[in-house]
C-alpha cells in the first residue's frame, strides 16, 4: 500500500543522509575522547487504517452489531485507525465508498451484498485501497468479498425449530430477496426437512432491512396460523418478530448473534454468523500480504457459523433434542454431511 512504499522510502532517505552524516562528521577525537555515533530518528509507521459501510444502525443486536463488533476487534489487535457510517442508504454507497478512499482508508468494508456494486463502481479508482463487502460477489486485485455459509446458518437453525415445534408449522420473515437472504432460508427449509418431514414452511420478504413493523405484522399472520417457531432474517427489521413473539408467547431461533437476552422467555437459541471473526481473518491476510483475489467463504468447519447456547432453554429441552443437534453438528464439522446436498430447491 501506498504508505508502506512511502514509509519504506523515507527510512531508505534517512540511511543515506546519515551515512553522508557520518562521513562529513567523522574528524579527529576531541581529548582522546571517541566521536559519538550520531542519532538518526526512524519515523513512525502510520496506523493501518479501516473503515466499514453499513445499511443500518450498529445496535440493531443482529447483522450490523457483528460488523462494528469486528471494527473494534481489529482497532484493538491491529492497533487500526477505524471509522464506520451507518444508515448509509444504497444511492449514498459509491459517494460514502469514495470518501473512505480519498482519506486514504487501507482497507473499507461495505457490510452486506448491497454495497457489491457500488465497490465495483469506485474501488478501480482507488488501486492502493483493499475494498471487501460482506456477502460479496465481485473479484478484482483490490476488490474481494468475504461470505459466511448463509446456507448452514439457516440448516443450523432449522434442525432446532424442526425438533421443537408441536405444531409443525414454521415460519420464517426475510428482509431484501437478495441471495444471502435467499440462502438462509433454503438452509433452514433443508434443517428442518432433516429433523422433520412433516413440518411446513410459511414463508415472506419485506423488501429491506427497515421496516421493524411489517417483520412484525407478517409474523404476527404466521402466528396466528399455527406457526409455533419463527425466525427472521432481516438486520434491523428482525426486532419485529421478536415483538410478535413476546406478544403471542412462540419460540424464536435468533439470527446473526446471540439475541437471548432481548427475549429470554422466547429466544431458544440463535443462529450465529461470526463476521468479526471473519473481518479479522481477511484483515490480517491484508497486513501479511497473502491476500488473494477469491472469494472467502467461512462456515461451520471453520468456526464461523455455529449456535448460541440455549440460556433458560438447556433444562426445558430434552436430552433427547440436544444430543440430536449436538450429533449433527458433529457430522458437519467432520465433513460426514454435507448441508448444501440436502437442499430442497
Amino acid at each position: 500500500m501506498k504508505r508502506r512504499i512511502m514509509f519504506l522510502m523515507i527510512i531508505m532517505l534517512c540511511a543515506s543522509l546519515a551515512i553522508v552524516g557520518c562521513q562529513e562528521t567523522a574528524s579527529e577525537p576531541v581529548d582522546g575522547e571517541p566521536a559519538e555515533e550520531p542519532v538518526v530518528q526512524q519515523p513512525a509507521e502510520a496506523p493501518l487504517k479501516v473503515a466499514c459501510i453499513m445499511s443500518g444502525p450498529i445496535n440493531d443486536q443482529g447483522w450490523n452489531a457483528t460488523a462494528y463488533e469486528g471494527l473494534k476487534i481489529i482497532e484493538k489487535e491491529n492497533a487500526a485507525e477505524i471509522s464506520y457510517s451507518e444508515n448509509v442508504a444504497q444511492s449514498d454507497m459509491e459517494t460514502v465508498f469514495r470518501s473512505y478512499a480519498e482519506e486514504n482508508f487501507d482497507i473499507i468494508f461495505g457490510h452486506g451484498f448491497e454495497f457489491d456494486d457500488a465497490a465495483s463502481k469506485v474501488s478501480p479508482e482507488y488501486l492502493d485501497t483493499m475494498f471487501v463487502v460482506i456477502s460479496g460477489a465481485s473479484i478484482t486485485n483490490n476488490q474481494i468479498p468475504v461470505n459466511v455459509d448463509n446456507f448452514e446458518q439457516g440448516f443450523l437453525q432449522g434442525i432446532v425449530a424442526g425438533l421443537i415445534t408441536e405444531t409443525n408449522k414454521l415460519g420464517y420473515v426475510g428482509g431484501m430477496e437478495i441471495p444471502p437472504i435467499q440462502d438462509s432460508l433454503r438452509g433452514y427449509e433443508a434443517g428442518i426437512a432433516y429433523v422433520n418431514p412433516d413440518a411446513m414452511v410459511s414463508s415472506a420478504f419485506i423488501g429491506n432491512f427497515e421496516d421493524t413493523s411489517k417483520v412484525k405484522e407478517l409474523a404476527l399472520t404466521m402466528i396466528d396460523n399455527g406457526a409455533d417457531v419463527v425466525i427472521s432474517d432481516a438486520a434491523q427489521a428482525g426486532l419485529g418478530l421478536i415483538e410478535a413473539a413476546k406478544d403471542r408467547n412462540i419460540l424464536v431461533i435468533g439470527s446473526n448473534t446471540d439475541q437471548n437476552a432481548l427475549a429470554p422467555d422466547n429466544i431458544v437459541t440463535s443462529g450465529i454468523d461470526n463476521l468479526a471473526y471473519c473481518m479479522k481473518l481477511v484483515v490480517d491476510e491484508i497486513i501479511n500480504g497473502t491476500v488473494e483475489a477469491k472469494n472467502y467463504a467461512f462456515g461451520i468447519r471453520e468456526g464461523a457459523v455455529y449456535l448460541a447456547p440455549f440460556h433458560g432453554f438447556e433444562d426445558k429441552l430434552s436430552e433427547e433434542t440436544k444430543s440430536q443437534i449436538d450429533k449433527i453438528i458433529t457430522d458437519i464439522t467432520n465433513g460426514d454431511l454435507d448441508t448444501h446436498s440436502l437442499a430442497l430447491n
